[in-house]
């Protein structure tokens, strides 16, 4: 049975995530920050028995100046400057092992693999620690510091996400004009952010992407992780309200309100931790041009290597 919403209510659904005022000026002002307490990236080669592919392990300055990991792969022997392909990870993983992930320097361009603070102890591992503390919580990420928007642990990984595309333009063999940021899940959070936030995003492709039109998400599935929402919400009845007002910052609807980065998302209409409405809201509110793959019956493992085919071709017109 075909979940969530029929498609043709998808196609008008608008969701009712409200747009703050100062939405912009909080983000340029918390990216302004991190930019000023930043640190020069450091590039350190890889040993790997790869003949084709040579793969750095990457440091930069994410949020409050803290170290983020990253791998950078791209193709052994070819000149540069190359176009750049920024991936994000999904909910609970990191950037895993150097020789993983070797699509997109196979297929030519500059791969930068984001590592996710605090995460990579699940499905993949990560090695980038989040030294902010934080208020009660559920477990998980998802409720970290939700007291205020200060707080928030997303300020902190969507401050690295932006501020890793700022470090991928710097590496030297690398075209700062041709950039491109994806990711599944999570990471299609943190292209809908980078697509809106960072400098020089030429295309964005985000798949699946979570925390769009979160009190949807919250109230439609009970699969993690936007379970954690309505157990922490269960618990603190007083806070309803005053979380969703902090949620609001952090909602890709409002991203893709603000932004004009041509992006292709998807949505699957079985999808059981990312409901297809959540994803049909930033769709419908996306300012720039935009285009949606839906897969009608699949679930949150979506087009699968169909839209990895489809994500290459993307690229291939836009950087």
């Amino acid at each position: 049975m075909l979940r969530d919403m029929p498609l043709a209510e998808l196609r008008e659904y608008q969701g009712g995530v409200a747009d703050p005022e100062d939405f912009l000026e909080f983000w340029r002002a918390t990216l302004a920050e991190a930019r000023a307490a930043a640190a020069p990236p450091r590039l350190e080669p890889v040993a790997t028995p790869l003949t084709t592919v040579e793969i750095w392990d990457l440091t930069f300055s994410g949020f409050g100046g803290a170290p983020v990991k990253a791998w950078v792969r791209r193709p052994r022997g070819v000149a540069g400057p190359l176009p750049i392909v920024v991936t994000y990870v999904g909910y609970g993983g990191g950037r895993g092992l150097p020789a993983e992930s070797l699509l997109w320097a196979s297929a030519g361009y500059v791969h930068v693999q984001m590592d996710s603070r605090g995460q990579g102890s699940t499905w993949s591992l990560g090695v980038t620690p989040d030294p902010a503390g934080a208020g009660p919580a559920v477990a998980g990420q998802c409720t970290r510091g939700i007291e205020s928007r200060e707080t928030y642990y997303y300020r902190r990984l969507f401050t690295d996400a932006v501020l890793a595309v700022d470090a991928a333009r710097a590496l030297p063999f690398a075209d700062p004009s041709r950039v491109g940021v994806m990711g599944l899940s999570q990471g299609g959070a943190m292209a809908l952010v980078a697509a809106c936030l960072a400098d020089g995003v030429k295309a964005a492709w985000a798949g699946v992407p979570f925390l769009c039109d979160i009190r949807r998400g919250a109230e439609a599935t009970d699969s993690r992780p936007y379970a954690e929402f309505a157990e922490y919400l269960a618990c603190h009845r007083d806070r309803v309200d005053a979380v969703f007002q902090v949620l609001a910052y952090f909602d890709g609807v409002n991203f893709a309100r603000h932004s004009t980065t041509p992006i292709r998302l998807s949505a699957a209409l079985m999808d059981e931790v990312v409901p297809a409405s959540t994803v049909f809201a930033a769709h419908n509110h996306y300012a720039g041009p935009k285009d949606l793959l839906v897969w009608e019956f699949n679930g949150h493992e979506a087009g699968g290597a169909f839209e990895d085919a489809a994500a290459l071709e993307f690229f291939g017109a836009h950087i």
